[in-house]
């Protein structure tokens, strides 16, 4: 099978650098799809459902390329906590998480027009926060820009101030379960 072309739906920089870690080459081309946000789907549902909602158009714009679609959520007390608006819904995800455990859930789908094939699958990762005081949260807003990050935190920059443990793929916490990823690819013969 020739190597096909592979597209990621996404803008977000952190996927693009976790996904160059498997594949040198590539596309970037975000979707505009709208998100579901009904709670009620359950997390992994959601995450899946919204990668495919992500990857759909693109796969329809360019049928003979692989298309990747991703979707993260932090989720805490069956409830989703996803990008803030402000730094101020920031500060209040941080508080909400501090001394707390939550998963974060990635639903990734790979699809191919030409061949109709679709993959769907989410991996989820435990994170347990530190408790966090005002000073803390505030030093990390200063620090870290958290509008473009579900949860209104990044493992990546300075994580090691707010979280304790993380149980599972820390690249999936960051954006891209690189792990479940690679064997998925495989499968594709990329």
């Amino acid at each position: 099978m020739p190597r096909l072309p592979i597209i990621l739906a996404s803008a977000s920089p952190r996927r693009v650098e976790l996904l160059r870690t498997l594949i040198p080459e590539f596309q970037v081309i975000p979707s505009d799809a709208t998100e579901v946000h009904d709670a009620a789907v359950g997390v992994r549902a959601l995450c899946e459902l919204n990668a495919r909602i992500k990857a759909t158009p693109i796969s329809q714009r360019y049928p003979g390329h692989l298309v990747l679609g991703a979707d993260t959520l932090v989720w805490l007390g069956g409830q989703p906590l996803g990008k803030p608006v402000d730094l101020a819904e920031a500060q209040a995800m941080l508080r909400s998480l501090s001394g707390q455990a939550h998963e974060v859930v990635t639903g990734v789908c790979l699809m191919h027009g030409d061949s109709g094939r679709c993959e769907v699958f989410s991996e989820v990762t435990r994170v347990q926060f530190r408790s966090l005081d005002a000073e803390v949260i505030n030093r990390y807003l200063a620090a870290v820009h958290t509008l473009d990050k579900a949860g209104g935190y990044a493992l990546q920059q300075h994580g090691d101030w707010l979280v304790e443990s993380v149980s599972g793929s820390e690249t999936n916490v960051i954006g891209l379960p690189v792990e479940a990823l690679r064997t998925t690819l495989e499968g594709w013969g990329v």
